[in-house]
């Protein structure tokens, strides 16, 4: 077994699909450790064979593995190399899908990154809209909002609204819930008035506790016993209006924001979601 292993993403885009790609499933070998390196925008061949002589040169013969989401059949035979462990996305996907579909594909470098003035617009929007309205700001606007992320301080809302906002398109709003909403088990009008679009996020005392004191090293605010009793009040408030919860332990920020589209029911695939390769 290999302790640990040279992995090289290469794209004739951004490199942003080969990188998840090859994530998905170098994770999946936890006891190998990975030194990774990423090579977007490799157009040509004479930059294709530059790449693969430093990657050739920097493994030294213990063949490396390259991850590869370039279209160019030129420029991507240039990795399909006996020294190396080739790992091509579209030979095995794009090439099995025109079969299927008997017709030839643009094979056009990072094409799905090319949206329109209307979707981008929409985004630029939706990124305005969750930057003014993060940590319980302007909370009579919220009826704009197409989803509200209630939590206690500390539970993760803001990254999980800024990904929302970034990648889906989405205007998130998102509330912290203070002492004043936790002592009393209520919700402040405007969000009562958009239950629908609400969705909650808890976590774990410890973890909660952990992220505290990060920032806030042996407050109150940060101890375990009040971590606890926070998120108790707050899941009690969370049963009182019927609203869904996700646990983020354990999630990642990508994992969480598809969780909270699920369940206010948004389709898996927006219009405004298109991904980079």
């Amino acid at each position: 077994m290999w302790s640990s292993k040279d992995v090289y993403f290469v794209s004739d885009s951004t490199g942003i699909l080969a990188t998840n790609l090859g994530h998905a499933m170098i994770r999946q070998f936890p006891e190998t450790s990975f030194h990774e390196e990423r090579f977007p925008f490799i157009l040509t061949e004479e930059e294709a064979q530059k790449t693969l002589a430093y990657i050739l040169k920097q493994s030294g013969g213990r063949r490396p593995i390259i991850f590869s989401t370039i279209m160019n059949e030129e420029v991507r035979r240039v990795f399909d190399h006996s020294e190396v462990e080739l790992f091509d996305a579209f030979a095995v996907f794009l090439e099995r899908l025109e079969g299927c579909l008997e017709t030839r594909a643009l094979r056009v470098p990072g094409f799905s990154r090319h949206v329109d003035n209307i979707t981008m617009a929409k985004r630029v929007e939706a990124i305005h809209f969750c930057l003014e309205h993060d940590d319980g700001v302007r909370i009579e606007e919220l009826d704009e909002a197409d989803v509200i992320l209630l939590g206690v301080s500390r539970s993760g809302k803001t990254p999980v609204s800024v990904y929302l906002a970034t990648q889906m398109g989405l205007k998130a709003a998102n509330f912290p819930l203070t002492a004043e909403y936790l002592q009393e088990y209520k919700l402040p009008e405007g969000v009562r008035r958009n239950l629908r679009r609400v969705v909650a996020l808890t976590t774990t005392p410890e973890l909660l506790h952990n992220v505290r004191e990060k920032r806030y090293r042996d407050s109150g605010y940060a101890k375990l016993a009040t971590c606890s009793e926070e998120i108790k009040q707050a899941e009690q408030i969370y049963h009182n209006y019927h609203i869904p919860v996700i646990n983020t332990a354990g999630k990642s920020i990508e994992e969480t924001a598809t969780q909270v589209t699920q369940e206010l029911g948004f389709s898996k695939k927006p219009a405004t979601l298109n991904s980079q390769v």
